[in-house]
């Protein structure tokens, strides 16, 4: 693929709101993404930070944070399949605010049923039930932030 046309569709990526293109030219592709798929992306690198910034903090997960680092999510967790989040973003447990939630505790899912969604860089990514079984927690509350692995749901 000649590189003019990849300088162009490295231009239109940025004059756009896409997050990532993939051209197709017989044999040849070209896949430009803003974010690597499923990866989190470093940002750019910044100028040495001035002497007065306080040190960064080592990352620490919700329960982590609220237990002074003591973690323990399973002792919190009755038995069952943890729905995980699968990214960073805003849980909401229903469509709309004015819809009832996509599910509540006691309810039947099915496999592949949704259960709730995730906001993340303005797209709703819907969260679904991996196995069928029975709603027994519901640990997210919706509105709130949710972290990349953060326990959800408990279905049994």
């Amino acid at each position: 693929m000649d590189l003019r046309k990849i300088k162009k569709l490295i231009d239109l990526l940025e004059e756009s709101n896409l997050a990532e293109i993939e051209i197709k030219e017989g044999e040849e592709s070209v896949r430009l993404a803003r974010t690597p798929r499923g990866s989190y992306a470093a940002p750019p690198m910044m100028p040495a930070a001035p002497a007065y910034a306080p040190a960064p903090m080592p990352m620490q997960s919700p329960t982590e944070a609220a237990t002074g680092g003591q973690s323990k999510p399973n002792a919190e967790l009755p038995d069952g399949d943890v729905v995980r989040a699968p990214m960073v973003g805003t849980f909401y447990a229903s469509p709309a605010p004015d819809k009832p939630a996509f599910v509540s505790v006691g309810q039947a899912v099915k496999a592949g049923d949704t259960l709730g969604i995730i906001e993340a860089m303005k797209m709703f990514n819907p969260i679904e039930a991996e196995v069928s079984g029975t709603v027994l927690k519901i640990l997210a509350e919706s509105g709130q932030p949710v972290e990349f692995d953060q326990p959800l749901f408990v279905v049994g």
